[in-house]
């Protein structure tokens, strides 16, 4: 037998190398966010405790 690829495997395979690029992305971006999603809790942090520590100064 020959090469021959039936359509429906042709389609399989296209379907797949979409989902697995899809899926990437979609990883990229969650792992985004949660560098973002960190940063901004730690800026949170610093900025509460800033705030406690001018509260006991002006006490």
């Amino acid at each position: 037998m020959g090469q021959y690829c039936s359509p429906y495997s042709d389609s399989k395979s296209r379907k797949e190398r979409f989902q697995k690029r899809k899926l990437g992305i979609l990883e990229y971006y969650r792992d985004s966010l949660e560098r973002r999603l960190s940063a901004i809790n730690a800026s949170i942090k610093t900025l509460k405790q800033q705030m406690e520590k001018s509260e006991i100064h002006d006490s």
